[in-house]
């Protein structure tokens, strides 16, 4: 069966782990109670993840663009190839979204974004007490579209390799 290439297998695995690791971080830093430093702290690290994961994004729409996706095997059914094809286009889309509604909601709190805390990045709104709130939301609720999604995708690819047994995961494991 074709298998993805190495770069589109660590851009995908990468990703993931950065995605998990920033959904916890901001699980956990909106769970401390009032401002404290630990708090600060773990909103940069947040955000810097935030800017990591657009960044691979866009890496990795360029190398899918570049490169093709291995086909489906045929015992997959039609209903399941356009399943699976939605679900990978809403993880594309939330992959830009996600990061984009949290640096605006960010922009709109009136805090600039210091990627690693050197490379400051470009002020793109000016500080909006009306946005904010209304961002924060933007933020939220596609973090929860993101979480379900992500679920479809991993129970898909586990009942791809434990039940049907045809190889799709196998495509996509390094």
């Amino acid at each position: 069966m074709p298998r993805y290439s190495n770069t589109a297998i660590v851009l995908h695995w990468l990703m993931a782990l950065l995605i998990v690791s920033a959904f916890t971080l901001g699980l956990t830093m909106v769970g401390i109670h009032g401002l404290t430093p630990t708090k600060l702290k773990y909103y940069s690290w947040h955000k810097w993840l935030g800017v990591t994961v657009l960044t691979l994004a866009c890496l990795r729409l360029l190398w899918r663009l570049k490169e093709p996706v291995p086909p489906y095997p045929n015992s997959m059914s039609d209903w399941q190839r356009k399943a699976a094809s939605a679900v990978h286009g809403l993880l594309y889309a939330l992959i830009f979204a996600v990061p984009i509604s949290g640096y605006f909601y960010t922009l709109a709190a009136g805090v600039p974004v210091v990627y690693l805390g050197v490379l400051p990045l470009p002020v793109l709104i000016d500080p909006n007490p009306e946005w904010k709130p209304v961002l924060k939301l933007v933020h939220y609720t596609l973090n929860v579209i993101l979480l379900v999604t992500v679920c479809l995708h991993v129970l898909a690819a586990f009942k791809h390799q434990f039940v049907d047994r045809d190889g799709v995961f196998k495509r996509i494991l390094p």
